[in-house]
């Protein structure tokens, strides 16, 4: 099922989320509902504060994103990527690798029509359960590594805005404001 994405000004959007400790079939519908919503939202990534839920969960599909900028190793092995996507990452824990910070553009179901350049590490290990329980590895960089931060940030109450550079945050800041506002009006309805 589809569900509602949540705007900037929603307060969820703000919440870290909460350690998952129940593994049923509830998280399962949750994970299959949330992978629903980011295809129809033509999203890369959906973290579970999107569909207002405070909880450590998000998914994410970038197996359409090109073959050559799509580095990673999931439990130490390079499984063709149709294979491991859509992939839902449960209580994941983030540990940045050594090497540089990259700036590149970034969007955000939650912020419609606004995009802006983010800097984010260049790889990335993080340590996740699937929705079974099971402990994974995914160690990645490039775009992959850069929607696992993206999503991860959602987790703990970050969003892309707080990362871009103040000039270019400015430039965006009537759009921002709008959307705030007419989220809020739209909690109040």
């Amino acid at each position: 099922m589809q569900l509602r994405v949540t705007q900037y000004g929603e307060p969820v959007l703000r919440q870290a989320g909460k350690k998952v400790e129940v593994f049923d079939e509830e998280l399962r519908n949750l994970v299959s509902d949330m992978i629903e919503t980011m295809y129809a939202e033509e999203g890369v990534g959906l973290a579970a504060q999107q569909v207002n839920k405070a909880l450590m969960v998000f998914v994410m599909d970038v197996s359409h994103l090109p073959g050559e900028e799509l580095d990673y190793q999931l439990d130490g092995l390079r499984q063709p990527i149709d294979l491991i996507m859509p992939m839902a990452l449960v209580n994941p824990e983030v540990e940045v690798l050594p090497g540089k910070k990259v700036f590149g553009e970034e969007g955000c179901l939650s912020f419609p029509n606004i995009r802006g350049d983010v800097p984010r590490a260049e790889a990335v290990k993080v340590d996740f359960q699937d929705i079974n329980g099971k402990p994974h590895t995914l160690v990645c960089s490039g775009w992959v590594a850069r929607v696992v931060q993206h999503e991860l940030d959602h987790l703990h109450g970050r969003l892309f805005i707080d990362l871009m550079d103040k000039r270019q945050l400015r430039t965006l800041d009537s759009k921002i404001k709008r959307l705030k506002q007419n989220s809020r009006k739209a909690l109040m309805e």
